[in-house]
């Protein structure tokens, strides 16, 4: 069983910065594989940062140049470091696995609130 913890999320003001950890737990994951993914009140869950089969990382347009995934394997734990926050990048933030049509491999952790107001 894979548990996602996450964690980090808080109430920033614009133009501020956060830095967001997700610990996985359990066996049979890949923390080179986890994404973050984010959900905005009254919008369906969408791919933050991902990693392409080539092993390349990609980031969602509205965050390109803000925001940095990094990985430490020793502590199982993946973070996302978000600069430059704007109100649009209010959300749920979540880390998983992916998995083959958009579907990821670990039930959903808890998430961490990610709210960006003046």
């Amino acid at each position: 069983q894979v548990q996602l913890v996450e964690s980090g999320g808080d109430l920033v003001q614009p133009g501020g910065s956060l830095r967001l950890s997700c610990v996985v737990s359990g066996s049979g994951f890949s923390i080179s594989a986890m994404n973050w993914y984010r959900q905005a009140p009254g919008k369906q869950r969408e791919v933050v940062v991902r990693r392409t089969s080539g092993g390349d990382t990609v980031y969602a347009s509205s965050v390109e140049g803000r925001f940095t995934i990094s990985r430490d394997n020793a502590k199982n734990t993946v973070y996302l470091q978000m600069n430059g926050l704007k109100p649009e990048d209010t959300a749920v933030y979540y880390c998983n696995e992916p998995r083959s049509a958009g579907f990821v491999a670990w039930s959903w952790g808890p998430g961490t609130q990610v709210t960006v107001s003046s």
